[in-house]
């Protein structure tokens, strides 16, 4: 069907990359103290399924906030920016991408950076027959590592949304920024989502909905870890919880033993021991300040040069580039 425009497909992960990051990460993760997972063994199938249900929650605004700037904004973008190439970490179904492709000129280079295959042949495929001009070369990689980058027509726009960026602690975040900047090139831009800090109260909900769904999405790497690991997780054990750190001004997410619990995990030869109400952290979700966000760009090399936020002032996305002394621009949306 795509004989006559296929995309390109780059590997940068060994095959079983996934498999040995999962089993690395659960025995590390369970023999330290405190307990922890990290968030992105949450989206397995029915993970991402049920984050897309989280996304539609009334509590959940992080990406009806980002949507409403991208909407308004992506001209703006697209002319600062002046993008021919628009790179894509941690791309997902590309959905909110549309919005920046649409305000972007043709020809247009996307360069999607995902872990899952089926995630970026799934969206490379829609977006070209939504677009038959667009050049798709995908990238099987972990943005969290360094990255490679294919050749592509510059100036490059690279975009992190979703405020995925506060799931990794100050300085993963701080290496993750200086990666971006090492592959970036004089004229290049970076658009980073964050979402703000606001009242505990929404925030708590937003992340503790009254209709469970992220509670078993919470609960949901316990599945992952019994399916791909033969461990045997009782998710009926474990209670979920969220909570705001107000001196890190973050999210915690956490999973709570009803009970005292011993969980055999047979492909790590493991025995993990539970005591009853001890937690298991499985995410931080940072929020972000105006000024923090510009230092932590700046401690990167990169100067922030234009800030968006919605209506509310909920969300931010920041558009910063290589290096200079740009004057900051960019307000509430009105």
């Amino acid at each position: 069907m795509h004989e006559s425009h296929p995309f390109q497909l780059t590997r940068t992960l060994p095959e079983d990359a996934t498999g040995a990051a999962l089993r690395a990460d659960v025995l590390n993760g369970l023999t330290g103290t405190p307990k922890t997972l990290p968030p992105k063994w949450f989206y397995d199938a029915r993970g991402s399924e049920l984050f897309e249900e989280i996304t539609r929650l009334d509590e959940y605004y992080p990406t009806r906030a980002e949507r409403e700037i991208l909407e308004r904004r992506a001209a703006e973008i697209a002319a600062a920016s002046g993008a021919r190439t628009l790179v894509e970490l941690g791309s997902g179904s590309s959905e909110k991408t549309r919005l920046l492709l649409d305000a972007l000129p043709d020809p247009l280079t996307y360069i999607p950076v995902d872990v899952s295959e089926s995630a970026l042949t799934g969206a490379a495929r829609t977006l070209i027959e939504e677009r038959p001009k667009l050049e798709v070369h995908a990238l099987i990689a972990d943005f969290t590592r360094p990255l490679d980058l294919p050749a592509a027509p510059g100036p490059r726009l690279v975009v992190f949304l979703g405020g995925t960026i506060g799931n990794l602690l100050p300085a993963e975040r701080a290496e993750f920024l200086a990666s971006v900047a090492a592959v970036m090139e004089p004229g290049d831009s970076l658009l980073l989502g964050t979402d703000l800090v606001k009242e505990e109260s929404v925030l708590v909900r937003a992340y503790d909905d009254e209709a469970g769904v992220t509670a078993e999405f919470n609960k949901n790497v316990l599945a992952v870890i019994d399916r791909e690991l033969g461990a045997d997780f009782g998710l009926d054990d474990f209670a979920h919880v969220a909570r705001w750190d107000a001196e890190h001004e973050w999210i915690e997410m956490r999973l709570r033993a009803r009970a005292d619990l011993t969980v055999k995990i047979p492909e790590l030869d493991l025995v993990v021991r539970f005591a009853e109400g001890e937690e298991l952290r499985t995410e931080i979700s940072a929020k972000f300040r105006r000024e923090g966000v510009r230092a932590e760009l700046a401690a990167a090399g990169l100067t922030a040069t234009h800030w968006w936020t919605d209506a509310d002032g909920r969300f931010a996305l920041s558009l910063a580039v290589l290096g200079g002394a740009g004057a900051v621009t960019g307000t509430a949306a009105s």
